[in-house]
């Protein structure tokens, strides 16, 4: 395999690996967000209902 060809597969695997671990880490955050959210109304729901 000549250096070339070597780089740029090499890029082109770490250009790959890098894209999907950040779709990835896009998409659990998103769902974090959501829950985080919705257990913020459901606690908001719960202290109006308290007073």
């Amino acid at each position: 395999m000549n250096a070339p060809l070597f780089w740029k597969l090499l890029t082109a695997f770490c250009l790959l690996w890098y894209g999907t671990i950040t779709v990835y880490v896009a998409i659990r955050g998103a769902r974090d967000i959501r829950e985080m959210l919705r257990r913020l109304k459901e606690n908001r729901r719960s202290v109006r209902s308290d007073e």
